[in-house]
């Protein structure tokens, strides 16, 4: 009798070692949260490099940006020190914060530190703009972005997700470097 039942305690240990991950590890993948976004758009700028660059270069000026009312800030242009603060048109803010500059290269990379969803729909963005020198003497301006959608959730409501995140995204870029290609092209 004891043999019966050591046969039939281990068989079902061996039963349950293999149909338990049968059954939890679906749960285990319906249950991931949101992926990280990724977005790069670029221009080419009639410009050479140094004017296009001169535009972008102080962290706190976004005139170059439309829908931006004001921008105040502190730190300059020093990585880990400098912060801004964007109030858009319709006035709402967006806190950023530099965590690389580099002039030589004529980049720089910034996180938001707080925006309101309805706004901007996403969370932890990080984003880095460059000036390339492009043949001719023209300019390309590529600016990539990094972010998670702004529902952490699954299921997220469509405003906040991925599609509207990426799509929010891409088109402040988009909008960004055609209206910096206008300004660097038209300024003397």
């Amino acid at each position: 009798m004891a043999a019966i039942l050591k046969k039939l305690f281990w068989t079902g240990a061996v039963l349950l070692a293999f149909a338990l991950p049968q059954v939890v590890l679906p749960q285990v993948a319906l249950a991931h949260g949101p992926t990280r976004q990724k977005t790069t758009e670029k221009i080419e700028i009639n410009a050479p490099p140094a004017k296009v660059w001169a535009i972008i270069a102080d962290f706190h000026d976004m005139s170059w940006l439309p829908g931006i009312a004001k921008t105040t800030g502190e730190g300059g242009n020093t990585p880990d020190a400098a912060k801004r603060q964007l109030t858009l048109d319709n006035g709402a803010t967006i806190d950023e914060s530099l965590y690389k500059y580099d002039p030589a290269e004529m980049s720089y990379a910034y996180r938001i530190d707080n925006v309101d969803v309805k706004v901007l729909p996403v969370n932890n963005y990080s984003a880095s703009i460059i000036v390339l020198p492009a043949d001719g003497g023209k300019s390309v301006v590529e600016w990539r972005g990094a972010f998670y959608r702004g529902y952490p959730n699954n299921d997220p409501p469509p405003e906040l997700s991925d599609e509207a995140a990426l799509k929010a995204v891409s088109g402040l870029f988009r909008k960004g470097l055609e209206n910096l290609k206008k300004k660097a092209e038209s300024a003397p």
